[in-house]
C-alpha cells in the first residue's frame, strides 16, 4: 500500500501543469542539500579536533553534551520557519476501504525523510566516528550516536505538534531567549546541568531507551492526535467561526485607493499565509546585527549598505513581491471591476511604504551602533521606498503563480507563489544599493555615499506617477494570462 501512496504522489505531481518549474526548484534543493550536506559531513570530522585545540583540558565529547541543548531548541526553532510537512489528499482515501492506521503511518513516516533528520547524521556520525578512531568506548559512542538520532526525531515530531498552535513555538524561542540570556551574561549556565544529563547518556549507554521511548511517546501522540479528525464527515464539514469586524474607516481619507488598502488589511488579519510573511518581515530588523555587531565588516561598508536594505525592507520583500499573487483567489473578479489597475497598484505602493516607515521607526535603537550605521539605514529605507518598491511591483508583472491563502505554509521553503524570475528581480534590489552608495563612497567620502543612496529614493519619490503608469502598462498587457494562470489550482 505504501508502494501504492508513492505511485500516486508521482502521478499527481508529474501530471501537473507546473511539473516543469516542480523539477527546477526540486534540482535547486537537491544541490542546496548537497552544498550543505557536504559542509556537515567536514564540521563533524574536523568538531573533534576543533574542540580539543580551543578546549584541550576537557574531552570533545563533554563539551559537545554541554551545549547539546542549544542544537536541538535552534533546530526546532529553524524547523518551524523552514521544514514543509509533508501533505496528501486524503478524502479520496476516505471512501475506499483503506486502514486509517496506513494513511497515517505513510503521512507520518514522510515527516521523517526531511532534510533537517538528515543533517544531525551527517554531523555526528563522522564525529562518532572520530570518536571511535580515538579509542573512545565502542558501545558508548554507538549508544549515544543512537540516543542524538533518536532525539532528532523527537523534535521532528514536537514540529509536527507546534505547527498546529503557534503557542508552544513561541514558547519554545522564549526558553531558548532566557537560556542564551543566562548563558551569556553568566547569571546561571544552563548547559551545565543540561551538560550532565547529556553526558549521562554517553557513560551509561543503557540511558539510550529513554530517548529512543521518548520518539516512540511522540509519534504515539502525533499518531493519535491525526487519527481524531481522520472520519470523512469531519474532512468535509465546514467549519464555523465567528467573525470579528475590524473597523478600518480612517483609511477612507487615503480616496479612491481605500478599499484596497481595507482589502489586504483583512487579507494580513485573517489568513494563514500573509500572518506568517509579516512575522518574518518583523525578524528581518534584527537582520542588521548579524553585520553591525560583527568588526570584520566595519571596513567593508558595502555590505552594511547591503544590510540597511534588509532593515527596513523586510516587508517589502516577503510580501511585496508575491504582488498581486496574494489576490489570486479572486483576481477575476477584482479585474471585472470598472476600476483604475493604476489604482490598485497605487494601493499596493502605500502598503509597502507605510510597512518601511513602521520598520524605520522600530530600527531607532541601531541609534547604538552610532549615528553613520542610522544614517545608513535612513538612506537605505528612502532607497525601499523610492525605488525598491517599483521595482517589487515590476517583478509582480511577471508572477503568475497563484497562492492559497490558508495554507499553512512555510516561510522559507514553500514554492507556492514561487516563481524563478523573482530570483532575477531580486539581484537589482539587493546589488543596486550596494552600487549606489560604494561607488561614491570609494571616489569621494561615507557622506556623500549616504546622500547618494538617499537622493536615488527621493527621485523614485518625485517621479512615482511616471513609474506607476509604465508599471501599469507592463500588468496590462499580461492580465489576462495573469488570470488564467490564477484560474489553474494545483
Amino acid at each position: 500500500m505504501i508502494k501504492r501512496f508513492l505511485s500516486l504522489e508521482w502521478k499527481q505531481f508529474s501530471r501537473a501543469s507546473y511539473f516543469q518549474k516542480g523539477i527546477a526548484i526540486k534540482i535547486l534543493l537537491f544541490f542546496a542539500a548537497l552544498y550543505f550536506g557536504g559542509a556537515a559531513i567536514f564540521l563533524g570530522i574536523g568538531m573533534f579536533f576543533i574542540l580539543r585545540k580551543a578546549v584541550p583540558d576537557v574531552d570533545p565529547i563533554i563539551t559537545i553534551n554541554n551545549f547539546l541543548i542549544y542544537w536541538f531548541l535552534f533546530d526546532l526553532v529553524i524547523r518551524f520557519f523552514m521544514q514543509q510537512l509533508p501533505v496528501m489528499n486524503i478524502k479520496p482515501l476516505m471512501t475506499i476501504p483503506i486502514k486509517r492506521e496506513t494513511v497515517i503511518h505513510y503521512l507520518l513516516g514522510k515527516t521523517t525523510l526531511s532534510f533537517f533528520n538528515f543533517l544531525p547524521l551527517f554531523i555526528f556520525l563522522p564525529f562518532s566516528l572520530v570518536l571511535l578512531a580515538e579509542g573512545h568506548p565502542v558501545i558508548n559512542v554507538l549508544c549515544w550516536f543512537a540516543s542524538v538520532m533518536a532525539l532528532t526525531l523527537a523534535v521532528n515530531f514536537i514540529n509536527f505538534l507546534i505547527n498546529k498552535n503557534n503557542t508552544f513555538f513561541y514558547i519554545i524561542v522564549s526558553v531558548l531567549a532566557v537560556f542564551i540570556g543566562l548563558e551569556i551574561y553568566q547569571i546561571f549556565k544552563v548547559s551545565q546541568p543540561i551538560g550532565v544529563a547529556f553526558n549521562t547518556l554517553y557513560n551509561q549507554p543503557y540511558l539510550v531507551l529513554i530517548p529512543i521511548a521518548l520518539m516512540y511517546a511522540l509519534y504515539k501522540i502525533n499518531f493519535n492526535d491525526v487519527k481524531k479528525g481522520f472520519y470523512l464527515d469531519g474532512a468535509i464539514s465546514k467549519k464555523v467561526e465567528q467573525v470579528n469586524t475590524i473597523d478600518l474607516s480612517w483609511m477612507n481619507r487615503f480616496g479612491n485607493i481605500a478599499v484596497f488598502l481595507k482589502n489586504d488589511v483583512r487579507l494580513i488579519l485573517r489568513n494563514a499565509r500573509p500572518k506568517q510573511v509579516l512575522m518574518m518581515s518583523f525578524l528581518f530588523l534584527f537582520y542588521g546585527l548579524i553585520f553591525y555587531t560583527q568588526e570584520v565588516y566595519q571596513n567593508m561598508p558595502a555590505f552594511l549598505a547591503f544590510a540597511s536594505m534588509f532593515v527596513t525592507g523586510g516587508f517589502l520583500m516577503t510580501f511585496g513581491q508575491l504582488v498581486p499573487s496574494w489576490d489570486s483567489e479572486y483576481y477575476k473578479l477584482l479585474m471585472s471591476q470598472n476600476i483604475p489597475y493604476k489604482k490598485y497598484l497605487e494601493s499596493k505602493w502605500y502598503l509597502m511604504v507605510v510597512a518601511v516607515a513602521i520598520s524605520f521607526v522600530l530600527s531607532t535603537p541601531y541609534l547604538y551602533f552610532g549615528w553613520k550605521i542610522f544614517g545608513m539605514i535612513a538612506a537605505g529605507a528612502l532607497f525601499n521606498i523610492g525605488l525598491n518598491s517599483f521595482i517589487t511591483l515590476f517583478g509582480g508583472a511577471l508572477n503568475r503563480v497563484p497562492i492559497e491563502l490558508n495554507v499553512k505554509a512555510k516561510a522559507f521553503s514553500n514554492t507556492n507563489g514561487f516563481n524563478p524570475t523573482q530570483m532575477l528581480i531580486a539581484l537589482p534590489k539587493l546589488g543596486l544599493p550596494m552600487l549606489l552608495f560604494y561607488i561614491p563612497y570609494k571616489l569621494i567620502n561615507f557622506e556623500v555615499g549616504l546622500l547618494v543612496l538617499a537622493l536615488s529614493g527621493v527621485l523614485g519619490i518625485v517621479f512615482r506617477n511616471f513609474f506607476l503608469s509604465k508599471i501599469e502598462s507592463i500588468y496590462q498587457k499580461g492580465k489576462y494570462k495573469t488570470i488564467a494562470a490564477f484560474a489553474e489550482k494545483k
